[in-house]
């Protein structure tokens, strides 16, 4: 039995970036009592996405682990670790600008504080298009830490969908898809803006309480 490869998310991302995507395109088939139809929206293409890379690890021999529970981060783990290598997908439309949820704000709040090491994490995106036809293009494809993809706001010093008062989900700016300069530098900065819109949020307080327990874990 062949040995799995390790790769780091550098190395998945440069031979991604490798192929050349505009002579190959997917789509998306469902099967029912032997009638085919070929989706032709844009709501699963993401986690479709997600399980096509899954096939391209086994195709490649390449060794990887997925989340046990699918709803928690991260999509998969590239090391035999779980506080190293960790790989998050997101997908948008190229057509359009991005607009996928990063994390949900409280979740990510909560977990960071917990595991740190999750400042660290990978994000693989894949910028795609779907025809009329449901023929889906990768137009352009990113390897980015979460600083690098969170945005600003107006109103928060984080970008992050509002309702009715109520903060639900981080995310991301404009500027790196169009490899600009984005709203955050580093970690640290990324951090600052947590701490500054849970402070806005839920007062000054509980964003003092958030920042001395990710301080005191950072530091262990």
């Amino acid at each position: 039995m062949n040995s799995k490869k390790f790769i780091t998310a550098t190395q998945l991302f440069n031979n991604l970036k490798s192929i050349n995507w505009s002579l190959t395109y997917g789509s998306i088939t469902f099967t029912l009592n032997n009638i085919n139809v070929i989706i032709d929206t844009t709501d699963t293409v993401g986690v479709t996405l997600q399980s096509w890379l899954k096939q391209y690890f086994l195709a490649n021999n390449i060794y990887f682990r997925e989340n046990s529970n699918s709803q928690e981060f991260p999509d998969f783990y590239l090391g035999n670790y779980n506080d190293s290598n960790l790989l998050e997908i997101k997908a948008f439309n190229f057509c359009n600008t991005p607009a996928f949820d990063i994390a949900n704000f409280d979740s990510y709040c909560d977990l960071v504080v917990e595991k740190p090491y999750i400042l660290d994490a990978d994000y693989l995106i894949f910028g795609y298009s779907m025809d009329n036809d449901g023929r889906i293009t990768i137009n352009d494809i990113w390897l980015k830490k979460i600083w690098e993809i969170a945005g600003k706001s107006e109103k928060y010093p984080l970008k992050v969908q509002e309702k009715r008062g109520m903060i639900y989900n981080i995310r991301p700016n404009t500027n790196f898809k169009k490899y600009d300069q984005t709203p955050f530098n580093s970690k640290e900065d990324f951090i600052k803006a947590i701490y500054d819109t849970i402070s806005i949020y839920k007062g000054e307080d509980i964003a003092k309480e958030w920042y001395n327990k990710l301080h005191i874990e950072l530091k262990s």
